[in-house]
């Protein structure tokens, strides 16, 4: 029987995190190079001159390192407070499995609306686990 069932989740998005960054560096390098452009010139990142499938993957890594941060506090308070049912196992595996989908869009096509809708509904998934969380921690 699993102790911590809210941790997988937790630790599949941390990887999936670490798949778009080795994506990231496996494209972006290569363009780099390809564009003769110097790592030093690479500081601030918005001002690389590459082409925009290749700045999708990295704009993908950055979104990975925003919302996301709620998800694992939220996550991983509901497992410390006892709160790890089916259910916010469910709406956690959810979230994870939307955020894939939404990096796999933005990373390949880049459709924004498709991407817009992916993104709100884990965000409501996201707004559920929470409010349930603090429902039954107060």
């Amino acid at each position: 029987m699993e102790q911590a069932p809210l941790v997988a989740p937790v630790l599949a998005l941390v990887l999936w995190s670490l798949v778009i960054w080795a994506w990231m560096y496996a494209t972006r390098i290569p363009a780099m190079q390809k564009a003769k452009i110097d790592p030093q010139d690479a500081a601030r990142t918005r001002t690389l001159d590459l082409p925009p499938e290749i700045m999708w993957i990295s704009d993908n890594y950055n979104h990975l390192m925003e919302q996301p941060t709620i998800f694992y506090a939220t996550a991983l308070a509901a497992q410390v407070a006892g709160q790890a049912d089916g259910f916010a196992v469910g709406l956690a595996w959810g979230y994870v499995v939307l955020r894939i989908a939404h990096s796999l869009v933005q990373c390949t096509s880049n459709k924004v609306m498709v991407r817009f809708t992916i993104f709100s509904i884990s965000t409501i998934v996201l707004a559920v686990l929470a409010v349930r969380t603090i429902l039954a921690v107060t």
